[in-house]
């Protein structure tokens, strides 16, 4: 399909193009709770909002992760969709807990059709996910 050279610029170029059309500082690695992230994922099948708690420390981990299950029906209220995942696959292998929502209609950063739809969805999604962190953050941090 496209040389390792074409991908990349297309990467690229996706989010550039999303950083431009939607210019906002998003949370993403800012929480200050180690290990524990707000990620946006895109690649040639999915687009997703998650949020990734991959702590060095497993037990923390843990808690963490029991935590945020702790406030599991608070979030979907918030994020219907939401899905709970304590071992989610990394494509480098590596296992994460993940809390995410996926984009529902078909995807493919390799078709520039399908960018502006992720884009909406990222918009829609990710502040949610953050005004919930932002409401919630003192009762995360007490797990660690």
């Amino acid at each position: 399909m496209f040389s390792k050279e074409e991908a990349v610029k297309l990467r690229k170029e996706f989010w550039t193009s999303f950083g431009k059309s939607f210019p906002r500082k998003w949370l993403l690695y800012n929480t200050k709770i180690k290990g524990f992230s707000f990620k946006f994922v895109a690649d040639k099948k999915k687009a997703m909002v998650c949020l990734d708690i991959e702590h060095p420390d497993e037990i923390a981990s843990e808690l963490l992760y029991d935590q945020m299950i702790s406030l599991k029906v608070l979030l979907e209220t918030e994020i219907p969709n939401v899905i709970f995942n304590d071992a989610y696959e990394l494509e480098s292998g590596k296992i994460v807990k993940r809390i995410y929502v996926p984009l529902d209609d078909k995807f493919s950063i390799h078709n520039k059709n399908t960018w502006r739809n992720c884009y909406e969805f990222y918009v829609d999604i990710m502040p949610k996910f953050e005004l919930f962190f932002y409401e919630y953050e003192d009762f995360i941090n007490q797990a660690i």
